[in-house]
């Protein structure tokens, strides 16, 4: 087996009992840390933040070429909505509408996820498949924690028995020590006995952070739960923004004519964030000169 370097961020993908279960991992440690980093996120808000772009990367592993994807977690928690864009390569980005959210830990000592979220409110997944028409589900939160919500979505929206298992481990400096997951997609054609071997071997596993944390491959992993797996593919996963300054001046045109003359009159110049990546954009009143004349034709 080779040697994979523990510090880049990788996705996973086999099938195990006869092809009839899917099984996809990750680690998305130097994602989720990137992301904390540029949006300043506390922990509780890193955990919620990365379990969330953890299940997108792997959903997205499960597209094919062009087709993207967005996950939208809006409970009514004080941590507001969680947003994760994910494609078929493994680019993925992400926010939370309030990084500053960290709650006292649960009463398992862990990090209260569902705390932050909100126990009331929906999940929503828009697929871009490259139709007409965006493809989307939505299903209610049962639970906030966010893993069980995955595994409802899919059982619900998709209609394919799923278990999902994602983890965020967080440094006393909120700095992210691990992060990943697996899902598990479960087919027809699975026996009683063999669904209850995997539901026995979930039971008995321990966290996802706990075993990244033991510096266990990912490939262990999926051993642990389908000692039958074979993995079909690997691939990198990394945060990937589609910004630009040039999208940013498009936007600003597309304002029209007197938006623009009011900032220049106004402001003189406008500086303009990114949502996801936390990227600014500087704009003095010669560019948005320019960008007013581009907007007159």
């Amino acid at each position: 087996m080779e040697q994979h370097n523990h510090k880049t961020d990788r996705l996973i993908r086999g099938i195990a009992m006869q092809g009839k279960v899917r099984a996809f991992a990750v680690r998305s440690t130097e994602l989720v840390e990137e992301l904390r980093r540029r949006h300043d996120t506390w922990p509780t808000a890193t955990a919620a933040m990365g379990r969330t772009l953890s299940t997108a990367a792997m959903m997205g592993a499960m597209l094919k070429g062009e087709e993207k994807l967005t996950i939208q977690v809006k409970g009514n928690g004080p941590i507001g909505q969680i947003v994760a864009d994910a494609n078929a390569k493994g680019e993925v980005r992400g926010y939370v509408d309030h990084p500053h959210t960290h709650l006292p830990s649960n009463a398992m000592g862990k990090l209260d996820v569902a705390g932050a979220v909100g126990t009331e409110g929906f999940i929503y997944v828009i697929k871009d498949l490259g139709l007409k028409e965006p493809y989307r589900g939505s299903v209610p939160i049962v639970s906030g924690e966010l893993g069980e919500d995955f595994t409802y979505y899919f059982a619900t929206s998709e209609q394919t028995p799923s278990a999902v298992g994602v983890g965020v481990l967080v440094e006393n400096d909120n700095s992210v020590i691990v992060a990943g997951g697996f899902i598990l997609q479960l087919l027809p054609g699975l026996t009683d006995k063999e669904i209850d071997a995997i539901e026995k071997a979930l039971s008995e596993m321990p966290p996802v952070t706990t075993l990244l944390e033991q510096g266990l491959e990912l490939e262990d992993m999926l051993k642990r739960l389908l000692p039958d797996v074979e993995i079909m593919d690997q691939m990198d996963i990394v945060f990937q923004c589609s910004c630009s300054r040039e999208r940013v001046e498009q936007t600003l045109v597309s304002l029209g004519e007197s938006e623009l003359t009011q900032l220049i009159e106004e402001d003189g110049q406008a500086e303009v964030v990114c949502h996801f990546c936390n990227e600014k954009y500087q704009f003095q009143r010669a560019d948005l000169e320019t960008l007013l004349a581009e907007a007159k034709n």
